[in-house]
């Protein structure tokens, strides 16, 4: 197949790689423009652009895609289909109807579950056991289109979004390859989306990723887990932002109210909820590295019997 991949970050590499090995001819790489980073603000290359660079492919970096001039240079392509695989700008209809086949997306949740930006971590924050990849014939609206093929992981009490992204990234891989021979051979059987079933899934900001010590012992540290390590859950104590990357957590009766920290040891920083204890396992103060409560408490104390909230 003539193909048009459209990706920017890591998530998308494998999916690109997958379709180079399989004999796809990737007849153009879509990706986001170079943005600065880091202190000098030196223009950083996308990760799909380094692999497209790597595998010889043509590259396109549009800053808005939707324009006139931008669709055109797609329709001078003529592919068969657009892969879709964390992209990061909205289609429209003209390119959504530009492919013989469409344009099919690798979305991180198992839809209609999960629509938007941030799926992977939503899915560890509302304690979900399990999750997946799901393909989808694209339409105008945001992770509407029609779900072509699934594959679901577990997720495990500990996992956090890191480990998550590493398998799931690999997962829709595999999975974008079964659907492009089933849409060869016709044996595709697109299905409709129950828009009742879907919740959303935002970005992150200030105030989503604040841990809430009134919350059970759990919320907590999925929620840590769902953050970890990117873009990371936080408390503050002096008014400093102390950034949390690993926790346990114990359900069991005790006397201290949401936010008391109980003790600091070796094991970790110990921090009544509403229904149990949280243990803080890893942690980044203002302006270090992160380190395991075990290394931190070697050369640093960390104030017991205080509230956090």
């Amino acid at each position: 197949m003539k193909v048009i991949f459209m990706g920017t970050p890591e998530f998308a590499v494998p999916t690109l790689r997958k379709l180079h090995e399989n004999g796809h001819e990737v007849t153009l790489v879509v990706t986001q423009p170079d943005k600065p980073s880091g202190r000098g603000k030196k223009l950083k290359k996308s990760e799909i652009k380094e692999a497209a660079e790597e595998l010889g492919l043509p590259i396109f970096q549009p800053d808005r895609i939707k324009k006139q001039e931008n669709i055109e240079v797609l329709k001078s392509y003529n592919p068969d289909v657009i892969v879709v695989v964390a992209y990061g700008q909205l289609l429209n209809k003209d390119i959504l109807d530009l492919p013989k086949y469409g344009c099919i997306n690798v979305h991180a949740s198992l839809l209609p579950k999960l629509r938007g930006a941030a799926p992977l971590n939503w899915a560890i924050i509302n304690g979900e056991t399990h999750t997946g990849v799901t393909t989808m014939q694209m339409d105008v609206g945001l992770d509407t289109g029609d779900m072509l093929l699934k594959s679901e992981v577990e997720i495990n009490e500990d996992m956090n979004v890191g480990e998550l992204h590493d398998i799931l990234m690999h997962t829709g891989a595999e999975l974008l390859i079964e659907t492009l021979k089933k849409l060869e051979k016709h044996e595709l059987h697109p299905e409709k989306q129950d828009d009742s079933l879907s919740n959303y899934a935002p970005m992150f900001n200030n105030e989503n990723r604040k841990i809430d010590w009134n919350l059970s012992a759990k919320s907590i540290h999925d929620l840590i887990r769902g953050l970890s390590p990117w873009p990371t859950a936080y408390f503050t104590m002096d008014e400093k932002i102390i950034k949390v990357y690993e926790s346990k957590y114990k359900i069991e009766k005790t006397n201290y109210e949401p936010g008391y920290v109980i003790k600091a040891n070796e094991e970790g920083i110990f921090v009544a909820a509403c229904d149990g204890v949280v243990i803080l396992k890893e942690i980044q103060m203002p302006g270090k590295n992160k380190m395991k409560i075990d290394a931190y408490l070697r050369g640093n104390k960390f104030p017991e019997h205080i509230s956090l909230v």
